[in-house]
């Protein structure tokens, strides 16, 4: 229980936890305080974790964007339950049309799915939420329309956009308007974002999937060179998941199933399992290299086995099975670091939140771009940034992930949730594409079998799987410890924070909850 947590604070932090009966945690400021507004207003959990995300596509957008999809797993109240809102490819998008690349684009229309954040917005509103769908724009309106202050991090992804987009004018008009990124503390003001936000909020959705903002999407394919059509938006649907979840030291972890990467998380855990990590100091390099190995096999199955549920070669609980997590344990040794075939981890943007209330709802909820500011396709007149989820589609003839019409890809965003006996415990996840299931486990360990208490388990610093023997660390380790972690064979270098993904998280005490959040971005943990 929480009252066992180690209240020290051995790592260098710059926050304290916050303690509070209503949470909100996001990874920007004003995003936070959108989804407070709505709980002073009257609203839940999902109200201020809705409100959060649609502020967000506006105060982060290097990171996500209207054109983004999301995932989210919740506690209704009873229960854990999930939805993926993540969007197909396009019905056009056969084999034979990539055939003349050696690998899936990143940019261009040829890495635009169908955005699917949107979709979630509405849905949970409408199935959870007690605010009205209009209201919970309002912060994200407003701060369209007078502008805002651009957050330092958030500058700092910024400033890579003028090269990475320089082929896309529509991209430079609507982010780019002084022909450069905006610097931390300038105000920035979207021209077309807030109508665009109000044409969603006043139809529910309509107008992105079926009405004058989907016609804007499709006019514009056509005349540049996309295949995404109306008829692909208009057959977009979400999907309600039972999320997979493994049991770990007397708690039970939640992830999205497949498309979405979850599993691994759950399998390097399931692994780790076979150990007793506990009898190792926190950050030794014995603990550290039985992570990293573990880390190491579940990506071995998560980028052979995992697709759009529709071409899954078999049921994916299979690989988190007991009698198969120990045959893989067994290949570990506990004297050398080891080579396991995997396919090489992909980076990516991202924005996570989380939101709790006093009536016990908490949410789990992720939006993502994929990379940066997404495929450089930006619709004219809108502020619609559309997402660049193609390219993590296969080439590979008979790959379950193989590209092809009417189909999602695999995903990296995945948001957690950890229960118990009891119910609820933990609302979490870690921005940051293939970082996102290596610092789920990393949280888990820290937490659940070491006892720290989760704003610690946030600064603690972070490792970091690439691949083959590679590996990365955050500063922060002793010298010792990355002494011996060579000794064993891992190849290790050290780099920057921003390599090591951003967690936000809510953990239920006995009256209330402890907010934590991460200052490897610009967000914050707020509360009433």
């Amino acid at each position: 229980m929480q009252e066992n947590f180690d209240w020290r604070f051995p790592y260098f932090s710059k926050r304290m936890p916050i303690l509070a009966t209503h949470i909100v945690s996001t990874s920007q400021p004003l995003a936070s305080q959108a989804g407070l507004r709505m709980m002073l207003k009257g609203g839940n959990a999902v109200d201020a974790a809705v409100a959060s995300a649609i502020a967000l596509t506006v105060v982060e957008p290097t990171m996500n964007g209207i054109g983004s999809d999301a995932f989210v797993v919740l506690w209704d109240g009873s229960r854990v339950v999930g939805l993926n809102a993540s969007g197909r490819s396009p019905a056009a998008w056969t084999y034979d049309h990539f055939s003349r690349f050696n690998s899936m684009p990143l940019f261009g229309w040829d890495s635009v799915t169908v955005p699917g954040a949107v979709s979630a917005w509405v849905e949970l509103s409408k199935k959870y939420g007690h605010l009205p769908f209009k209201t919970l724009f309002e912060p994200a309106i407003e701060y369209a329309s007078r502008g805002f202050l651009v957050s330092p991090i958030t500058a700092q992804a910024w400033e890579y956009a003028p090269d990475m987009y320089r082929k896309f004018p529509e991209f430079s008009k609507e982010f780019l308007p002084m022909g450069r990124a905006p610097k931390a503390g300038e105000l920035f003001n979207p021209p077309y974002q807030a109508k665009t936000l109000e044409a969603i909020a006043q139809t529910e959705g309509e107008s992105f999937y079926s009405g004058n903002l989907a016609k804007k999407i499709v006019t514009f394919a056509e005349q540049t060179g996309g295949l995404l059509s109306l008829e692909d938006l208009e057959k977009h649907s979400i999907t309600w998941e039972k999320p997979l979840f493994l049991d770990y030291k007397n708690v039970v972890l939640h992830e999205i199933p497949p498309n979405s990467q979850g599993l691994a998380a759950l399998l390097m855990l399931g692994i780790l399992k076979q150990f007793d990590i506990s009898s190792y100091e926190p950050d030794s390099p014995e603990s550290i290299h039985l992570q990293l190995e573990a880390m190491k096999l579940a990506f071995t199955d998560v980028y052979r086995y995992i697709s759009d549920s529709a071409s899954l070669e078999f049921d994916p609980s299979l690989l988190i099975k007991s009698d198969y997590l120990k045959k893989r344990a067994n290949l570990i040794s506990l004297d050398k670091a080891q080579k396991f075939e995997y396919g090489t981890p992909k980076y990516g943007d991202t924005v996570y939140l989380t939101t709790a209330d006093e009536e016990g709802v908490m949410v789990s909820f992720i939006q993502s771009n994929y990379l940066g500011f997404g495929s450089g396709i930006v619709i004219p007149g809108t502020g619609i940034s559309l997402q660049n989820r193609g390219n993590i589609f296969s080439l590979k003839p008979d790959h379950p992930n193989q590209v092809g019409p009417n189909k999602r890809p695999f995903h990296t965003i995945i948001p957690a949730f950890v229960s118990d006996k009891k119910g609820p415990r933990m609302s979490f996840g870690v921005m940051g594409g293939a970082m996102q299931p290596q610092g789920h486990a990393q949280l888990m360990t820290k937490i659940f079998e070491y006892g720290q208490n989760p704003q610690v388990a946030v600064d603690a610093p972070r490792w970091r799987v690439t691949r083959s023997l590679k590996i990365i660390l955050e500063h922060g380790f002793s010298k010792g410890t990355s002494q011996e972690l060579r000794k064993l064979g891992h190849q290790i270098s050290f780099e920057h924070y921003t390599r090591f993904g951003g967690a936000q998280l809510i953990y239920k005490l006995d009256n209330g909850y402890l907010g934590a959040s991460d200052s490897r971005k610009d967000g914050q943990a707020v509360g009433f």
